[in-house]
């Protein structure tokens, strides 16, 4: 990772628990935000490595940095900037962290309601989408391998700490497993524009699973196969088309109602 050293600051802290937690840097991601870090911090299956800071970011962390036995490099905002960028809303925080272990669908709440996302490369689209989830109560979100983006930097930062929060299956193959969901008696209802059905009126009931495509090229053709159903969200103007992290967010929240029977 590139360190940034100046008159400000010390070199780059380690965790004071030593060598023993470390692991190769290309397993190391970047977290930035206060509530990304917040969460990283609090979660005791993220590993911690080090932490860049700037006072009042270290004092609003206090509490977790010191369970977590790190020392904060105490540095300026700018120092952020020429590390992170200067586009980059950091908050005047980076953690270096691992990578959460592998979860899998046996490891999900067989009763819950799952968020599926097909192929969804924007790392804002699937950070607000993990949000969403987090805030509706979701069992967790299943991305695909490849055609995903990685899971730290801005995609943490959209999700607002529910990177840590929210259980986050990535499989290799999304038609197998949404056949693996359908032999487990999970509803698979797929998110179309095109579709005759609305999401208002499809009867909905756990354990289920919302799947959403990418914006504009949609579910793939044997994703739509997969779904025992494919339905629409209203809208009530001519621009049908929604943002998919809202569509997610529409769609978890009418999901939640309809099968809690309200």
């Amino acid at each position: 990772m590139a360190r940034q050293n100046s008159k400000h600051s010390k070199p780059f802290a380690k965790n004071r628990r030593g060598p023993a937690q470390r692991k190769p840097d290309s397993d190391r991601v970047l977290l930035f935000g206060l509530h990304a870090v917040e969460a990283a911090l609090a979660n005791p299956r993220r590993p911690v490595y080090a932490l860049r800071a700037t006072e009042n970011a270290a004092h609003r962390l206090g509490p977790l940095i010191a369970e977590r036995n790190l020392t904060p490099e105490r540095v300026l905002p700018k120092d952020l900037d020429r590390q992170l960028g200067p586009d980059t809303v950091h908050q005047g925080v980076v953690l270096e962290a691992g990578p959460l272990e592998p979860v899998s669908l046996d490891d999900i709440d067989p009763d819950g309601i799952l968020l599926v996302l097909d192929q969804v490369t924007d790392p804002h689209n699937v950070g607000a989408a993990l949000r969403s989830a987090a805030a509706f109560g979701a069992s967790g979100l299943v991305l695909t391998e490849r055609h995903s983006p990685p899971l730290s930097g801005v995609l943490a930062k959209s999700a607002s700490g529910a990177l840590d929060l929210v259980p986050l299956v990535v499989v290799k193959n999304l038609s197998q497993a949404l056949a693996e969901l359908g032999e487990r008696g999970v509803l698979r209802l797929g998110l179309a524009e095109e579709a005759d059905a609305t999401l208002e009126e499809t009867e909905i009931v756990r354990p289920l699973a919302l799947v959403l495509g990418a914006e504009g090229r949609g579910l793939r053709q044997l994703t739509r196969e997969r779904c025992d159903r494919l339905c629409r969200i209203s809208t009530a103007s001519a621009l049908a088309s929604l943002n998919v992290s809202n569509a997610a967010a529409i769609a978890l929240h009418w999901a939640r109602l309809k099968a809690n029977g309200v």
